[in-house]
């Protein structure tokens, strides 16, 4: 079994390709539109799969905001430099919404941005060996 993709449910689909291509550095990998049954889809990710999963957005035709729930947390995205990521998101226009520092009960370093339908996005500082830091770490 391999990890695919998540989907989230937007209400302007061209505003949140413009936050994840300009704002998070991803890629737009496929589109399709399916007028007969009313949604687009935009697939993104800093690859593709089977190597690396990947967010699909999905437009509704006429819906243009979803009530968040209280279920969904957030996606989580690694960077080398937390503090340098976080300046970046917000000279494009991003909104973080937890400055970097350490998780509560933990040393790793995390911050949060929220994209323009109220996602969370947690970005997570790596360690000199490349990999994300664990929530004990």
């Amino acid at each position: 079994m391999r990890f695919l993709h998540t989907m989230l449910r937007v209400g302007n689909l061209e505003r949140s390709i413009d936050f994840y291509t300009k704002v998070l550095g991803m890629k737009l990998l496929r589109t399709s539109d399916n007028p007969e049954y009313k949604y687009k889809l935009a697939f993104l990710g800093y690859g593709s799969n089977p190597e690396h999963a990947e967010l699909e957005l999905t437009y509704n035709y006429g819906t243009d905001s979803y009530d968040m729930g209280t279920a969904y947390g957030h996606i989580a995205i690694s960077a080398e430099d937390i503090y340098a990521t976080c300046d970046a998101v917000r000279a494009a226009g991003g909104n973080i919404t937890r400055e970097p520092g350490p998780v509560k009960g933990g040393s790793t370093v995390i911050a949060f941005v929220t994209d323009p339908d109220g996602y969370k996005i947690e970005f997570i500082q790596r360690k000199d060996d490349g990999v994300p830091g664990g929530l004990n770490n």
